[in-house]
């Protein structure tokens, strides 16, 4: 990628709704060039979609919390056909399968502090591969808007005068 590229992607990242000529005179380049940019990082999988930001609140999802999960036996099929079951509970926001003590860690959403305690004990313990589970309330989710194209290799600016 190069720092056009880079720019195309920070660009749609901050507001994907944009248009092709908008998008194209913001960067000062042809709406021609821009829209064969697009399209190739596209292809490249660099752009995966274009997403709508969203109040969790106003759409029954005041209370959050991050659930790690232990399952067993750990077999591929059983995390596979856990995380595809998971993955088809409408509280369930995001699922990160994960190496070392837990197993996964599930992000969910519900209205209220007595959906998520009825979600974990109806939907999650009462599940026989669900060994244990520990849940963090989140009060707050800070979530980068735009996320800058890293170099293999890369260094930060922090971690280059910590380890200068």
């Amino acid at each position: 990628m190069d720092e056009l590229d880079s720019a195309i992607v920070e660009a749609l990242q901050n507001d994907a709704s944009l248009q092709n000529k908008d998008l194209a005179a913001r960067l000062g380049i042809a709406a021609s060039t821009c829209l064969e940019r697009v399209r190739r990082l596209h292809r490249r999988d660099v752009l995966r979609g274009y997403h709508a930001e969203v109040n969790l609140a106003a759409i029954g999802r005041a209370v959050q919390a991050l659930v790690a999960v232990t399952v067993r036996p750990l077999r591929r099929a059983g995390i596979d056909a856990f995380q595809d079951e998971l993955a088809r509970l409408p509280e369930v926001m995001s699922i990160f399968v994960l190496a070392g003590g837990d197993d996964f860690l599930v992000h969910v959403g519900l209205p209220t502090i007595e959906d998520l305690h009825a979600f974990l004990i109806d939907r999650l313990s009462a599940r026989q591969e669900v060994v244990g589970f520990r849940t963090s309330i989140i009060f707050r989710h800070l979530r980068k808007a735009t996320l800058p194209v890293l170099a293999e290799g890369s260094v930060s600016p922090a971690q280059a005068s910590a380890d200068g």
